[in-house]
């Protein structure tokens, strides 16, 4: 019979064979089919296949390095330090399959050529808002991998930031579009600007310039906007780029029960949906003046009674009301060192979405607008905001706009 040293010997070894051939057999190929890879832009499949190929690599050396390890113990005290390193590489894999199941997942979305075709116009439309304020900053703007999902809103796992493997910074900005607003992806562009906030260093100046412009006459509720500095910026990122279309998409997904749209969490960084959506409609105001919103924000008020809220929250809100338009202003209209002392306007005209210039780009263009390689590769944005406003405007019709969105899309998709 074995002696003890030699049975907990054995029962080592066989585990860390088992931990080294799963390592040996994680490949790229096995974790997305072909066509999934061929759903990508070229530039974004090479980078994210050098990115994940280096994650497998990393782990394979570990799982050598832990067999060698094993192979030369030979005390006890060796034999030990063999079960410390396992049980380090059991949670080193793990966490690596986060990381390659989380990108698999996403590349296993463009299995089907329409939807590869959609998602990939959905990583022009992000990367190109990126790149029309980070280009005039002087800034790199990363490669953008969408995917969609299930659920009622957008998230995005930035560029820049280390991974569950802990190995090196993503390199791409990997957003998910949920499947209900795949043709209103205004959300694409609201998880675009947490990128471009991240990268310039926009949100702690916002919240500063917030409390400067409130602190004076609302203390209070100057801390409170402050610490929603990140969200701010994202929701006025998307307006720039995509005007009221941003705002319709946004009270869409917002406007659930009463609970939700009054919800005050402290330390959650989304405002309360109530005042998030009267804000949108402040911004479409600020540059636009009356318009479509000022209908939205009458229902939005009406359907939502604050007469029947906690008297703490329902403060918070009538004393925000108040303040709307020095927020938008701060937000939007504010020089930032971020922005090399320039404004988000300065940077991304919102005048240019607005009802009146959309109406006079589709009277100029007509249908070409959305069938032209030329109109579809330099102004995907403003369609995006055209069939936004359209929608708003005559949701009777909206079979027809959203079909205007797809074809647009997809022609758009297939030539990236």
């Amino acid at each position: 019979m074995l002696d003890t040293a030699r049975a907990i010997e054995l029962q080592t070894e066989r585990q860390v064979a088992h931990w080294r051939q799963a390592a040996e057999r994680l490949q790229l190929d096995d974790l997305a089919s072909p066509q999934a890879w061929g759903g990508l832009e070229q530039y974004l499949g090479v980078s994210l296949r050098a990115h994940l190929e280096g994650v497998i690599s990393r782990l394979q050396r570990q799982a050598e390095a832990l067999g060698a390890v094993q192979s030369a113990a030979r005390s006890p005290t060796a034999q030990a330090e063999v079960r410390r390193k396992l049980l380090e590489f059991r949670r080193q894999y793990l966490r690596t399959e986060t990381t390659l199941d989380f990108f698999a997942d996403a590349i296993n979305t463009r299995t089907n050529p329409k939807m590869a075709a959609l998602l990939r116009a959905c990583d022009t439309l992000a990367h190109r808002s990126m790149a029309h304020v980070l280009d005039q900053l002087g800034k790199t703007t990363p490669v953008v991998l969408t995917y969609v999902d299930k659920g009622l809103g957008a998230s995005i796992l930035k560029a820049g930031l280390r991974l569950w493997d802990g190995g090196e910074v993503s390199p791409v900005a990997a957003v998910k579009i949920v499947r209900h607003n795949l043709l209103r992806p205004t959300a694409l562009i609201h998880e675009a600007g947490h990128q471009v906030a991240h990268i310039t260093g926009w949100n702690n100046e916002l919240a500063k310039a917030l409390s400067e412009r409130l602190g004076g006459s609302a203390p209070e509720v100057a801390r409170v906007w402050a610490g929603w500095s990140s969200e701010l910026a994202a929701d006025a990122f998307a307006f720039a780029h995509t005007g009221y279309a941003s705002v319709t998409a946004l009270h869409d997904v917002l406007a659930g029960s009463g609970e939700s749209v009054f919800r005050h969490e402290p330390g959650d960084p989304h405002p309360i949906s109530y005042l998030r959506v009267l804000l949108g409609v402040e911004m479409c105001r600020y540059f636009y003046g009356p318009g479509p919103w000022d209908g939205l924000a009458e229902s939005w008020i009406a359907v939502n009674s604050v007469d029947r809220i906690p008297q703490e929250t329902r403060a918070l809100i009538v004393k925000s009301e108040t303040v709307l338009r020095p927020i938008v202003a701060a937000t939007l209209d504010h020089p930032m060192s971020a922005f090399r002392s320039r404004t988000l306007r300065d940077l991304v005209r919102p005048e240019r979405v607005s009802p009146d210039s959309l109406v006079a780009v589709v009277n100029r263009i007509g249908p070409a607008l959305f069938t032209s390689s030329h109109w579809l590769w330099s102004e995907p944005l403003r369609i995006l905001a055209l069939t936004g406003l359209q929608f708003a405007a005559g949701p009777s019709s909206y079979r027809q706009t959203l079909q205007r969105q797809s074809d647009a899309m997809t022609r758009l998709g297939r030539a990236s």
